[in-house]
C-alpha cells in the first residue's frame, strides 16, 4: 500500500482549487482528517465534506449529519453514493457552484477505503479507475492522476493519508493495512464488534443470525457456521472469522451507523 506523504499532500492542496474530503457516512467524524482540513483552510481552498456510501445509512441520518456539520462548523457537506445518481449530480452542481474560474482543479482526499476511486468513477461516468473495498488490494491508488469530469473541471485522485496520531481509532486501524497483515486481528475485531454493537445491538443477528454479545463467542459461532476449523482438535478458526467480520464491515454487509449529536 502506498500512501501520500504530508509534504506531497501539502503541495497537492496548494495546487488545487477545491478539495473533496471523502468520509464514511456511517461514521463521519472518525473518518475525517483534521490535519487535512486545517491545511485546506490555511491555504484558502474550498472544502467539501463528502459523506460517502450514504446508501448504507437511513437518508434522514445522512441529512442530519449534513445539517449538523453546517450548523456546528459551517462545513459544506453532502450525502453521496455512486449507486444513487442524484447524489452524483448534486456533487457536480456543488463543484460548479464553487468554481469561480476556469480551469478548476479538484482534489479528492481521504483515508484508505472510504470510496475515493468509486467517487471518481461516478463523476467521470465510467469505471476507468480500479476499485476494491479492502485495504492493500488492487483498488489502492498508487499515484496521482488527473481526470476531466466536465468542461474546465479536472479531478485529481490521491492516495489516502492515515496520520500516526490516530492509530487508536478503530475505523482507521481497519484501513491502515491489508486485512491479512493486521497484527492482533482478534483484538481489533473484538474492538470493532463492541463498537458495532454499541450502535446496533442486532447487527450480528441481521448479518449472520448470531444472537451473542461477547466478541469471542460471535467469532466462534461465525467460524462454526462457515465450517472454519483449525488444528487436530477442530477448534473454531476465530482468526478467519475475525478477518471475515472486518471485511464484511468494510463492504457494508454489517449494518451500523453513528447518529449525529443533533439527532433525536
Amino acid at each position: 500500500m502506498m500512501l501520500m506523504g504530508w509534504k506531497d499532500l501539502d503541495t497537492l492542496i496548494s495546487e488545487v482549487d477545491i478539495v473533496l474530503e471523502v468520509v464514511e457516512a456511517r461514521n463521519p467524524l472518525a473518518t475525517r482528517c483534521g490535519r487535512v482540513e486545517r491545511l485546506v483552510q490555511k491555504k484558502g481552498k474550498d472544502l467539501v465534506l463528502v459523506l460517502n456510501k450514504c446508501d448504507l445509512v437511513p437518508s434522514r441520518v445522512c441529512r442530519s449529519w449534513v445539517e449538523y456539520l453546517k450548523s456546528s462548523e459551517g462545513v459544506t457537506a453532502l450525502c453521496f453514493s455512486s449507486k444513487i445518481r442524484e447524489t452524483v449530480r448534486e456533487l457536480k452542481r456543488t463543484i460548479r457552484t464553487l468554481a469561480v474560474s476556469s480551469p478548476v482543479l479538484v482534489a479528492v482526499v481521504g483515508y484508505p477505503k472510504v470510496g475515493k476511486s468509486s467517487l471518481i468513477n461516478a463523476l467521470k461516468g465510467r469505471s476507468s479507475a480500479s476499485t476494491s473495498p479492502y485495504p492493500g488490494s488492487p483498488g489502492y491508488t498508487k499515484v496521482s492522476q488527473r481526470y476531466k469530469i466536465g468542461p474546465g473541471i479536472y479531478l485529481v485522485d490521491t492516495p489516502g493519508v492515515i496520520p500516526v496520531h490516530h492509530e487508536d481509532v478503530v475505523e482507521l486501524q481497519l484501513r491502515a493495512q491489508p486485512i491479512d497483515r493486521i497484527r492482533n486481528v482478534l483484538a481489533l475485531a473484538s474492538k470493532l464488534i463492541n463498537f458495532i454493537l454499541s450502535n446496533n445491538r442486532y447487527a450480528f443477528v441481521e448479518a449472520y443470525n448470531i444472537d451473542e454479545s461477547d466478541p469471542l463467542r460471535i467469532m466462534e459461532e461465525l467460524a462454526k457456521s462457515r465450517g472454519w476449523f483449525a488444528g487436530k482438535d477442530r477448534e473454531p478458526n476465530v482468526f478467519e472469522a475475525a478477518r471475515a467480520i472486518i471485511r464484511d464491515y468494510l463492504r457494508g454487509k454489517i449494518r451500523m451507523y453513528v447518529p449525529p449529536p443533533n439527532m433525536t
